[in-house]
């Protein structure tokens, strides 16, 4: 079995759990160690906790690292030398490497980068730096995990020093079981006087959907209203609850757990809010989010922004609808004329897809495991044909 020591930013982060899970399921033993973000998160059971980092703060999440690597020697103190050791963004490939040299060294690390952080793209002094900081510590990668296309070719190739091989493993969503991977999901149009629904899920931290989602529906009236489900990011809105509470059609019903909430949360909407413009026309361009595949795999209609990899991705299936520009006057008109019939159409244009695009069961996690457990067979043939190199180098001769 390999054993896997998982450092994550944010051990709350429900993408850590479903990783965790994924890994789990093609039969890894994994360690989870991380920070919990913001004093008010709960700790989480089998997890070894590094300390504590707070949202939208980078120089204190620094900061925090420093301190977690001078104590990660008594931290893994009980736990198992890894078979791999994956760091869960650039913060966490930092502990990589010292967890690695704790263990005495040889231990495959893969990053897994699934946000390009705007830092990284800036062109000044601060963002040289710390995209030397990246090359520096990822000159000990086995393999880079990212989940989509347009972060390879908009940064990984072009920008990033990284020369580790690159594996896109997409935010697809976790079925495990084959009873699952049958279910259905069922056409669910308003009932008469009933609004069209659209489903925003996930990570909640776009100020700018909320405004435009906003704008729209006090337009349209009570024809449309926005259901918004997940774990919103308090510090990039003025006052998220309060501004949710004061709009007549816009209702937050919490957090949901993914894959388990997700049949009963997306039948309840006829559509799924793709848009993201957190970092506009950097990472939330290029990302293809989980709420994608989520809305995908149970038939909810997909809204992407033009321009976008989302975008992109769903109009070469022919599937979905783009908006043009970021306006309520355009999204009234990407939506005019919304008839049953119209809905019945565009969700069937999205069931022909079949699931297999939008899931990863069971062997999706057995091989990636074997991919990473694969690593150290590689890492293990270097470091000894390195070494054998050393041996001949001292004696002058050559291998």
């Amino acid at each position: 079995m390999l054993d896997i020591l998982y450092l994550a930013h944010d051990v709350a982060d429900p993408a850590i759990r479903r990783r965790t899970l994924t890994l789990e399921a093609g039969g890894a033993n994994v360690t989870v160690a991380g920070f919990r973000r913001g004093a008010a998160t709960p700790a989480a059971d089998g997890v070894i906790e590094l300390g504590v980092t707070k949202d939208g703060r980078f120089g204190q999440r620094v900061a925090a690292v420093a301190k977690a690597a001078m104590l990660l020697r008594h931290k893994l103190s009980g736990a198992k030398r890894p078979g791999v050791i994956i760091a869960r963004n650039l913060e966490m490939l930092a502990l990589a490497n010292r967890a690695n040299a704790i263990f005495g060294g040889n231990v495959p690390i893969v990053y897994e980068c699934l946000d390009i952080h705007r830092l990284l793209l800036r062109k000044d002094f601060a963002g040289r730096m710390l995209r030397a900081a990246e090359h520096y510590l990822g000159r000990n990668v086995s393999l880079l995990i990212t989940s989509s296309p347009a972060f390879i070719e908009n940064y990984f190739r072009p920008v990033s020093r990284l020369k580790a091989p690159i594996m896109l493993l997409e935010n697809q969503v976790i079925e495990l079981e084959e009873t699952v991977g049958m279910q259905t999901a069922r056409p669910r149009p308003p009932q008469p006087g009933e609004p069209w629904k659209i489903g925003w899920f996930g990570a909640l931290r776009c100020r700018k959907s909320l405004k435009l989602l906003s704008e729209f529906t006090r337009a349209m009236d009570g024809k449309f209203e926005v259901v918004l489900r997940g774990r919103p990011a308090y510090s990039e809105f003025d006052d998220f609850d309060g501004f949710v509470e004061n709009e007549p059609f816009m209702h937050f019903h919490g957090a949901y757990q993914n894959p388990e909430d997700l049949a009963r949360i997306y039948d309840d909407v006829q559509f799924s809010w793709g848009i993201d413009f957190f970092e506009e026309g950097l990472n939330s361009s290029w990302l293809l989010p989980n709420r994608l595949y989520e809305g995908c795999r149970y038939n909810a209609v997909p809204i992407a922004m033009r321009g976008t990899e989302t975008a992109r991705f769903i109009s070469a299936k022919h599937i979905g609808l783009v908006l043009d520009r970021a306006e309520s006057a355009a999204l009234a008109d990407l939506f005019s004329g919304m008839t049953r019939e119209r809905y019945f159409a565009e969700f069937g244009k999205v069931a022909a897809t079949g699931s297999s695009t939008w899931v990863f069961d069971r062997a999706d996690c057995q091989r990636l495991v074997n991919r990473l457990a694969a690593l150290r067979a590689s890492d293990a043939q270097t470091a000894s044909i390195h070494e054998l190199s050393q041996k001949h180098s001292n004696k002058g001769g050559l291998l």
